[in-house]
């Protein structure tokens, strides 16, 4: 079985964006900039945001973080992103989510000025993806394709099931694999048959939020089986898939931790840089 190495696929991404910037950084006048908005202090997003601020660090992406407490008002974080739409050096805006409760984060994504979320969920960006439109995509899903394509993992023609159908990853993941020309069945809860469903597909995107919650009896031998979920265990980090027991059936397969979870920072950086340039040719 093929390990998709979304760690190394990652680092190779860095890499090109550190060369990418510092070439073209000279020519605008200045680097990128990254604005990450953390609101309180839940310990998986300081992980996330300090990750992210590593990685800015490697590529050569100026990053500032904002950080709230817990108590701030829907106001006040507003006003933080107003303030950052108008800042001339901050070309992306990445809101940390989930928001504490009591704060309405649809509202403040829906706040950020569309030419600078990187993160790809404004209500115009997800539209510009819906019609297949260029923008900003979001960046677990577009990591997803970008790691089959580094992997010659066609996707054009075949049968993709996608098991999850949240904003964040299953719909916009749904939308880029028929833009590739899959044809596409997205998953739920309350599907009926949905082993049946899954074991029909040659690609299996698993975005549920359930260790271990596709089992080897519910894959095709042979099938490419991309593991989107990351759950904290009692023996650590885990999958929604039961990674040893289909290592006997998939013909490729993504680690957890170490597949998708580095390419949602890669393409997190890829949009900073992406943004950067637009606005700097636009200037």
């Amino acid at each position: 079985m093929l390990i998709i190495d979304g760690k190394k696929t990652a680092a190779d991404i860095r890499r090109e964006l550190h060369d990418r910037v510092a070439a073209l950084s000279a020519r605008h006048g200045r680097p990128p900039g990254l604005a990450v908005i953390l609101v309180g202090d839940d310990p998986a997003s300081q992980v996330y945001v300090r990750n992210k601020e590593k990685a800015c660090a490697e590529t050569g992406i100026v990053s500032r973080g904002i950080r709230l407490s817990a108590g701030v008002s829907q106001h006040e974080l507003e006003a933080a992103i107003l303030e950052l739409n108008a800042d001339p050096a901050i070309d992306g805006i990445l809101l940390q989510l989930p928001l504490p409760r009591g704060l309405d984060s649809q509202c403040c994504l829906n706040l950020i000025d569309p030419a600078k979320d990187v993160d790809g969920f404004h209500p115009v960006n997800m539209g510009r993806l819906a019609l297949g439109l260029p923008g900003p995509r979001p960046c677990t899903p577009a990591g997803v394709m970008v790691l089959l394509e580094r992997h010659g993992i066609g996707v054009a023609g075949k049968k993709a099931v996608v098991v999850g159908r949240s904003n964040i990853v299953g719909k916009p993941l749904a939308l880029m694999l028929l833009h590739a020309n899959a044809t596409v069945t997205v998953c739920h809860s309350r599907t009926a048959g949905l082993a049946g469903e899954v074991r029909s597909a040659e690609l299996v995107f698993a975005a549920v939020g359930r260790p271990g919650f596709i089992t080897a009896d519910m894959v095709r031998p042979g099938a490419v089986v991309v593991d989107v979920g990351i759950n904290r265990t009692d023996t650590g980090l885990a999958g929604d898939c039961d990674f040893e027991g289909l290592k006997g059936v998939a013909s490729a397969m993504t680690p957890v931790p170490g597949g998708v979870g580095p390419m949602t920072i890669a393409q997190l950086l890829t949009n900073t840089v992406d943004v950067w340039l637009a606005r700097t040719l636009k200037d």
